[in-house]
């Protein structure tokens, strides 16, 4: 069994959205697949979903990617590590430690 990793369309006209899927080679572009691996949305082209964890299992195991979806790993990789970028900038720094205010004394008002 040939296992290829590509692209299954369920958005509705004008409105393309993927489902990225391990599927059998012979099987239709939106039939019976094996594993969902994640999400796409190609109207802001932005990766809604993807299991990096079980895409490299199945290409360990021999699956081939479509061309289509070598180009989605590239969009994960280059998010991926835009975001880690700006993670390590929002990172917070040593802070100086908090200097004591002056507090107002308690006024003692008789009852």
């Amino acid at each position: 069994m040939a296992v290829k990793i590509r692209l299954s369309r369920i958005g509705k006209k004008h409105v393309p959205f993927y489902r990225i899927v391990a599927v059998d080679g012979r099987r239709k572009r939106d039939g019976a697949f094996l594993e969902d691996l994640g999400t796409y949305n190609a109207l802001n082209t932005k990766l809604v979903h993807y299991k990096q964890d079980r895409i490299d299992y199945w290409l360990s195991v021999g699956a081939v990617p479509t061309d289509s979806f070598k180009k989605l790993q590239k969009l994960h990789k280059k998010s991926a590590g835009s975001s880690q970028e700006q993670v390590a900038a929002k990172a917070p720094t040593a802070k100086a430690p908090k200097k004591p205010t002056a507090q107002k004394p308690a006024s003692s008002e008789a009852a």
